[in-house]
């Protein structure tokens, strides 16, 4: 019988994979699957929330000012390898993190056979950088259309405090679903190492969400700002309403 590319939702995705890891591993798998296949959330219920971001403004402003403000470290010694090889299998459900972004950002997407419904082929992305709309397609000309971002860039995230946290909460930081996100591949490559004083997405209603994931990732792995970088930040979020 010919082989056919295999359709399926997001939550069945989930569901396979949680009954896989329950079957393996037990309850701290399930965890770590279910967070690698949440979309992170940056609002917080309590507080004023901006109604057009759902972003709790009051409580990502109170988080910033916990967050040291500091000069940037030199880049001497960075690397890719610094945060491990790229895209491991760090919560275990057999696919790598790079696929499970993917198919947890797309829609309608289809997975190559013979994967496990892991290596996503295709799908659609509504782009928050850009605000539009890409179809994803894999291979080796396509690919590229949607990349998957770190939302602090790895440079950055040494610039600013990795280089003084181990090697696992690097490893951790460069595979964690709260810190990534598909994004239009032009877009993700003009912003680089950027940071939130030199580049911001194109697209303006996207800004609070962006910035507020931004600051969630800094204070989880007890990264530091740059003056500038504080100071854009905190002027976004008190605007976001």
């Amino acid at each position: 019988m010919k082989d056919m590319t295999i359709t399926r939702t997001a939550a069945t995705r989930t569901l396979t994979s949680l009954a896989a890891l329950l079957l393996a591993g037990g309850l701290a798998g399930c965890d770590a699957a279910a967070q690698a296949m949440t979309l992170p959330t940056t609002a917080v219920t309590s507080g004023q929330t901006s109604q057009a971001s759902g972003v709790d403004v009051q409580a990502s402003l109170a988080q910033l000012a916990t967050i040291p403000v500091k000069g940037r470290a030199p880049k001497t010694g960075y690397s890719r390898e610094q945060f491990s090889a790229a895209w491991t299998d760090i919560d275990h459900n057999g696919c790598d993190t790079r696929n499970d972004i993917l198919a947890r950002d797309l829609t309608d997407e289809t997975f190559k056979p013979g994967t496990h419904n892991c290596v996503v082929a295709t799908g659609t992305l509504a782009d928050k950088y850009t605000g539009k709309t890409i179809q994803f397609v894999r291979g080796t000309e396509t690919s590229s259309a949607v990349q998957i971002d770190h939302i602090i860039p790895l440079s950055l995230a040494w610039q600013t405090g990795a280089q003084q946290i181990g090697e696992e909460q690097r490893k951790q930081f460069a595979n964690d679903p709260l810190n990534l996100m598909a994004a239009d591949g032009p877009a993700n490559m003009a912003k680089s190492d950027k940071d939130a004083a030199t580049w911001l997405p194109s697209n303006k209603a996207f800004r609070c969400e962006y910035v507020a994931r931004q600051v969630t990732v800094k204070a989880k792995y007890k990264l530091w700002v740059t003056q500038p970088e504080h100071d854009a930040i905190a002027g976004i979020l008190k605007d976001c309403d």
